[in-house]
């Protein structure tokens, strides 16, 4: 199948400069300065997700009401989550009532890996279970995905919350039965059993891709599949459509903000809300924020 572009010759930047309400993304974690540390993340246990299908889950929304993300995340929760009941509460809220056992929460929290040599801060998308435990780190975790650096804005990935939040939902579902999901490193199941994402386009935002990948000719030259350069929006309308042809990159990086770490990269159906591809690099310049050319060719196997 020969590649396929909405481009001609060079990929014109189609990045959106960063709204005029832009604001730094408070995160509950730094309210209640919830860090977790690689070394220490909770591993679920099977205990852990059958109680989770007892409770009713809390969706935090943050405090500042011109969230683009409350207005997204509510979007998303309201027309696709199913496996549990859900009420939308405010930080303040979760505070009072993240230590009851029959409580879940699905909560945007800070993540720190001090093993790293730049120790960043990571926003994590996840699902917690309520426990009387005193810090937040300690609550059990039935699993959460990278969604931006602390300090990004929310601007950059909050168009996507929508697949997130139906990903993390399948991959709940997916736990309940599959054993092999119990495991610190969920992810890795997924390059597993990825399935084949040569029959679907693979859809980018330039700002996503590395700068070695970022012509025509080299995507090209490096991916023997279709892939289209793409809006946000353009991603926004398939994940509303549940367009099942398309899959999505989901890059998390620095994005010109001062840490530069760890630069993950997901591959995301629509649809199935599974993932095709996880991986992740450290970041040696600014040029490398973003899909590279060995994800490419890995892509192609």
């Amino acid at each position: 199948m020969q590649s396929a572009f909405n481009t001609n010759k060079e990929i014109k930047s189609q990045q959106k400069p960063y709204a005029m309400r832009k604001f730094i993304f408070i995160t509950a974690s730094l309210i209640l300065s919830a860090f977790y540390c690689s070394a220490e993340r909770y591993v679920p246990t099977q205990a852990d997700v059958d109680r989770f299908f007892k409770t009713k889950t809390y969706v935090v929304l943050q405090n500042n009401p011109m969230s683009e993300y409350n207005m997204k995340v509510k979007e998303a929760v309201e027309k696709f989550w199913t496996i549990t009941p859900f009420e939308f509460i405010n930080n303040t809220q979760f505070e009072e009532m993240r230590k009851d056992p029959e409580k879940s929460f699905l909560v945007v929290i800070q993540v720190k890996f001090p093993k790293d040599k730049i120790e960043a801060s990571y926003n994590f998308l996840s699902v917690l279970l309520g426990a009387a435990v005193k810090r937040i780190t300690d609550m059990p975790e039935i699993c959460g995905i990278p969604i931006s650096y602390a300090n990004v804005d929310e601007f950059s990935w909050a168009y996507k919350s929508k697949a997130l939040v139906t990903f993390l939902q399948n991959h709940i579902q997916l736990m309940k039965t599959n054993s092999e999901l119990l495991t610190a490193n969920m992810f890795n199941y997924y390059n597993k059993n990825r399935g084949d994402v040569h029959t679907k386009e693979l859809w980018v935002v330039e700002k996503d891709l590395a700068k070695e990948a970022r012509s025509l000719a080299t995507l090209q030259s490096n991916y023997k599949f279709t892939i289209k350069v793409v809006k946000s929006e353009d991603i926004e309308k398939a994940i509303e459509e549940r367009n099942t042809n398309v899959v999505f990159l989901h890059k998390v990086g620095p994005e010109g903000t001062r840490m530069q770490a760890r630069c993950y990269k997901m591959i995301i159906g629509i649809g199935e809300n599974k993932l095709y591809y996880w991986d992740y690099h450290t970041i040696k310049n600014k040029e490398d924020d973003g899909l590279m050319i060995k994800d490419l060719k890995k892509l192609n196997k």
